[in-house]
Parts: C-alpha cells; structure tokens; sequence
C-alpha cells in the first residue's frame, strides 16, 4: 500500500504518469542506472530521460525515508496509548516531513521544560481554566493552586501561562499558519557586528541589508549566511511581528475576559520564546537547502559543460606546467598519453637560462615530433605562450593553453602517485594538463570536482549533496561519451553504467593479465562481474577494432541478434548496413517490432549504425588571446577574446589572459533580458567581449557582451 501511495506522490510531484513512474520505481529497485534506464529501457519508461529518471530516484529517496520516519512515530506513540484515531490516520496519510513533525511535537520525548515543570506543580487545570476565557474571578480560581512549592497567585498564573505557550507552540495548526507567514513574508535583515568593519570589508554590501526572504537570491543567501559564520554579520529571518501576533491572537483569544488577557500574553511569550525561534530555524535550513541545491545545480551545470569540453583527440603532446623560480616543467606524451620524457626548463626570470632551455626544447620536439604544444594557463602561462611564439618553432605545431586548475590536486592524489610512483608531483602535474587537453573527461574524472574551480561556495554548500550530484553528472557524462574498454584507467571506469572502484579495478587487471578484451562477451570472464552488472555496463564500453563492429557501438548486446536479423532481412552483412546507407534506409523498423523492441529501441539502433561509437562532443576549435597581458594595459572600450571560466547565477566570468578573470555581469550578456547566464553562456565557451571597468586595486573588471 505504501509502495503504490509512493508512486502517487512522485506522480504528483513531477507530473510523469504514474505507470511510467512505477515502471521506473521497478527498474530502480533493480539495481538499474540511470544512463542505462534512459537509453535502454526507452520501451518501458515512455521515454523518460535522465533528468526525469534521476528525480524519480531523489523523491523515491525522501519518501521511502519518510514512510521509515512515519514508522518511527507510529512505534513510539503506540506505547504512550489511547491516542486519537484521527491522529493515527493523519500521521499514516501524512507525505510533508514539516507537518509529521508538527502532529507527532506534543508527543514528542522532551527535555524538561517550563511547562513540564508547571504540570508537576499540578497547574494544567489553572490553563484549561484560563483557555475557556470565562468571566469568573480569577484571582480566586488561581488561590485554589497555592499550595506546596506554589506560594502565590502570580506564580500559579505563571505557570498556567508557560503550559499555555507550551501547547500553543505544539498546536499543528498554528505551527502550519505561521510555517506560511514565515514562508511568504519573513524579512531577511542583516547587520554588522561591531567593531568588525575593516575584517569583515568583504561583506560590505551586507552591513545594513533588508530583502524579503523569498526573493533573496541563493547567492546572496550563502553569502549572508558565510558572512553570519565568520562572526562578521548578525542575521534574523522573520516575518513583522504585529503580523505574527495578529494570527495567533485571532485564532486563541476570542473574549475579552481577565482569563483573555492571561491567555494573550500567554500567546506572546509562546511567539517570541518558542515559536519565532522554533519557525526562524525551520526557514533558515529551507532557505539554506534551496541555496545549495541553487548552488549545486550551477556547479553541476559548469561541470557538464566542462567534461564534455571537445577533445583535440590522440595526438603527440609536449606539455608544459609554467613557472618563474621553479622552472617550466616539461613532458612529451604519446598519442596514447603515455608519458615518453619529462624535463625543467628556466627561460624566465631570475634564472633566465634562454639557451638552455632552447635547447632542451628542441631535443624534445626532434625526438618525439610533437603535433601541439599544451601550456597551462596559470603562473607563468602567458609568458611561456610568448617566449614559444618568439623560438621559430618548426611549422605545424600549434601553442594551445590549457585551464591547469585541479592538476596539483591531481598530482598529489592517491591515483597521481598510482599512476607516477617515480615521478615528482611537478611532473605529474604537466602530464595533467597534457592529457586534459587530449581529453577533459578521461583526465577531469580523476580530480575531486569541487577542486576544479568552476562553482561557487562549494565548500559552503551541504556536502553530502555536492557530492552526490556531482556523481551524478561525471556518471552522466561518462556514460554519454562511452569508455575504451582497452584503454581507459580504473578512475574511468569506476563511472561507467554497472560498475564500481572493485570491478573497474578488476577490468585493468584482467586486462594486464590476458591482454587487449577482443569482444564485449569477454567481460563476463572479469572476476565479480556478474550478469546484472554486465547488463548495465556493456553498451557503454566500446572496442575498436572488434572483431564484431557492434563492440565499439552503442548498441547493447542483447540487441545484437535483432541487427543480424535486420542484416539478414536485406542479405548483407551487419559491416555493410554499417558502411552502406542504402542497406540502412532499406530497413522497415515495422518488420522487427515486438513486445519488448519498440520504435524507441529501433530509431535509435538505425542512428547508431550511421556512426556507431560517435563522440558526442563538439570538434576541437584553436583559441588565441588578445595582445593583453596586465590588468595595467586594459582599456575602457576595449574588444578582446575570452574564454568563459566560470558560470554563476548573476553572469558569467570570463579569462582574457590577464590572469584576473573579468565578470559579464547577467545585465550585460545581451541585449535582450536575461533570466538565467545559463541560457546565453556556458564554460569554456569562446566569447568576444568589451572592457568596461577596470579597479586594479580591487582587481576587478567588469566587461560586456552587448553589441560585441
């Protein structure tokens, strides 16, 4: 019954039909993948993609969390016993974690309390008394209490007053009346702490700050909040409190009795003791949450783009990771991306070694013929691109600079050290930027994502989220792309569909041992691969040069007997309705339809014939920065070419090789009006743009793309 109320809220909550969204449960709970639910189980799902797939997942997740909580609650208060019935069926209807909290909070173990303390003192009939608002003597009604460790008249109305609060603070639904004041119309107010001016500078533009909560973008939020962490802000969340008071009073005093005014006041310490607090806490954590999954979903969105950055593909690269004092670190890599030689070279400053380090690299362009020299875009980048363009360099060999951020995580990593263990970490570094320019994804999906540098307040935002979302899109990309079975590392194929770090690591053994997998079947020879995992992961593995060219294709195996038969169909080979188009539009998909081969299924095996293990990826395209290179030498006006380096909420940053990255703020991206920077740019994208501020000191630019 639970699984089937499941299924309908996910139904409600994402507007996917409920057959298809059962359909996915069942695939979920399968152990499926969800690259490989949505490119494989197309018939099933209606066509469900991954972004529908992997929130079917997340809100299967909450619920099925939610119905173990539901469970919790309903143990725990079958022990306190005759419970309301209606209670009962409430909590088991219940599908918001706010409003089961707040029907099982009266019930709730809890800490001594001033109520809890009033009640001993046997004073919860005075609060009846008071609740009914009548116009009897009180003073003589509260007489009746003092007795005991109760010695006065005021200290009975006290205690009346803190079971009051108590209970009106627990009520469902004055918690949900003001949960909504909270929600629509809490005012976000934040101050400087005295005294912290000057440390806190950077917060300067929150030092006497009003916004209404729900309008407050998530920037700003995470901000405030880092601001509030760092002791150099005081931040409050709430909505007027004459608003607050006037609910509260409305639905609990409803006479104007002496008992009414007890009541009253009652229900203003309740707001401000309890329940402005309790809700102000509540908001904080929503509000925080919908930051960080803003946050998170920037961050995933740079990261998508920069993953699948185009590749420039196998080709022999001599890289080189700059510097000044420590030299330029030098590496020649095969087509393969092994690493041939490595050397320190000192052109620049203060060793100044010009000839030497023309020497050394001629020797290496002589020796291992590079096609493409990589430069890292960091210390020293763009004055290394100009002491290369000044050598003469043989024809054909094209300077290309690379975005190094994340390659010193990498060189210092367990996987760095695995892959080099008799290597310094400065040349590992320049194998990293080598490589990621021959291919971003296979060398990105061995850095920790948030060392990448492409989000903001990633270190802020929850982490357990960032990670898991972050997963999601390497998995995601990965999965898009398709893997080399006999070339990719463990850290590559720990992401594909199916697998894990165990059997990734498993696959590079068998291969050490037996040599090159000659078919996709061979696989199943992997110790701990069994046949759900090779389910999953098979189609997303290619093998050039297969004996069977469906092995370095996306068709999965399990539908390789239907493309035999369609070869069988129009006498030819399976070779030749790969190489021949005339044998591909001879097929009629309406002669191979079944129960579980759909027109999903068939449209997207006769595309994957045309170019079977086509890279998804966009075409490699040379870039060169302006003749720029201080922030000292821009000027106002100025039109250079950029590259996008990081995308936020409120525009874009863009690097034109002055080291200082200049920010297009989402005002200036287009002439039209702009929603989302999203929606104009993305990382890595080639932008032209024009100066329009430039504070050296601050050392901040401000550019435009309009009318550029």
């Amino acid at each position: 019954m639970a699984e089937k109320e499941i299924a309908n809220q996910i139904t409600q909550l994402t507007g996917v039909s409920q057959r298809q969204v059962q359909v996915c449960i069942q695939l979920i709970e399968d152990a499926c993948t969800t690259p490989f639910i949505a490119r494989y189980r197309k018939e099933l799902t209606g066509g469900l993609d991954e972004v529908q797939i992997e929130l079917i997942r997340n809100h299967l997740q909450r619920l099925e969390a939610l119905q173990k909580r539901k469970q919790t609650v309903l143990s725990t208060l079958q022990t306190i016993g005759n419970l309301p019935a209606e209670l009962i069926q409430r909590i088991i209807q219940c599908w918001e974690e706010d409003v089961l909290e707040d029907l099982y909070l009266p019930y709730k173990p809890k800490r001594k309390t001033r109520a809890s303390i009033a009640k001993e003192k046997g004073l919860e009939p005075m609060a009846i008394f008071l609740l009914k608002e009548n116009y009897e003597d009180l003073s003589r009604e509260a007489s009746k209490y003092c007795k005991g460790e109760v010695t006065s008249i005021e200290e009975v109305l006290q205690g009346a007053r803190d079971i009051i609060a108590e209970r009106v603070s627990e009520d469902a639904e004055t918690r949900a009346k003001l949960r909504t004041l909270f929600q629509k119309e809490a005012i976000v107010q934040a101050k400087l702490v005295k005294g912290k001016e000057l440390d806190g500078a950077k917060y300067r533009d929150y030092f006497s700050y009003t916004e209404r909560a729900r309008q407050c973008p998530s920037h700003r939020i995470l901000a405030m909040f880092r601001g509030e962490e760092e002791g150099f802000l005081r931040l409050s969340i709430e909505p007027k409190e004459e608003d607050a008071f006037y609910h509260l009073v409305k639905h609990w005093v409803k006479r104007n009795t002496d008992s009414s005014k007890q009541v009253k006041q009652a229900v203003t310490d309740s707001y401000k003791r309890l329940l402005a607090p309790s809700l102000e806490n509540e908001l904080r954590k929503q509000l925080k949450l919908k930051a960080d999954e803003d946050a998170i979903a920037v961050f995933a969105d740079n990261l998508r783009n920069l993953l699948l950055a185009a590749p420039l593909g196998n080709k022999r690269i001599l890289a080189i990771d700059p510097g000044f004092r420590s030299g330029c670190k030098l590496v020649s890599l095969s087509e393969q991306g092994d690493l041939l030689d490595d050397a320190v070279i000192f052109p620049h400053e203060p060793q100044r070694q010009v000839d030497a380090a023309f020497k050394q690299l001629m020797h290496f362009i002589s020796a291992y013929k590079p096609e493409v020299v990589a430069i890292g875009n960091g210390t020293a980048g763009r004055e290394t691109e100009d002491w290369l363009r000044g050598m003469n360099l043989p024809d054909g060999i094209d300077l290309v600079m690379v975005n190094e951020n994340g390659a010193s995580v990498y060189s210092a990593s367990p996987i760095g050290r695995e892959e080099f263990p008799d290597k310094d970490i400065t040349v590992r570094g320049a194998v990293s930027i080598g490589r990621r320019l021959a291919d971003p994804l296979a060398e990105l999906v061995k850095i920790d994502a948030k060392s990448i540098g492409v989000g903001q307040y990633q270190h802020d935002v929850d982490q357990h989220l960032l990670k898991a979302k972050l997963d999601v899109v390497v998995e995601s990309c990965v999965n898009l792309v398709g893997v080399n079975l006999n070339s990719a590392g463990k850290s590559l194929l720990m992401y594909v569909s199916g697998l894990n770090e165990q059997l990734a690591g498993n696959i590079v053994n068998y291969r050490s041992e037996y040599g090159a997998f000659k078919s996709r079947n061979e696989l199943k020879k992997v110790s701990r691969l069994g046949p759900k995992a090779f389910e999953q992961c098979a189609a997303f593995l290619r093998i050039p040069g297969a004996n069977n060219p469906l092995d370095n294709s996306a068709i999965h195996p399990e539908r390789y007997a239907l493309v035999e038969e369609m070869a069988k169909e129009l006498r030819c080979t399976v070779n030749d309705l790969i190489q021949n188009s005339a044998y591909r539009n001879q097929i009629k998909s309406e002669m191979f339809k079944s129960e579980t081969v759909g027109t999903y299924t068939l449209d997207d095996i006769v595309k994957e014939l045309a170019k079977p293990g086509r890279d998804p990826r966009e075409g490699f395209k040379q870039f060169s920065f302006g003749s720029v290179r201080k922030m000292e030498d821009l000027e106002i006006g100025m039109v250079l070419p950029g590259i996008v380096s990081n995308v936020t909420k409120f525009g874009c940053f863009v690097d034109i090789g002055v080291k200082q990255d200049g920010l297009v703020h989402i005002s200036q991206l287009a002439n039209q009006y702009v929603s989302d920077p999203a929606t104009i740019v993305k990382l890595q994208q080639q932008v032209m743009v024009k100066v329009m501020e430039v504070d050296v000191v601050r050392k901040r630019i401000s550019l435009s793309m309009k009318d550029v």
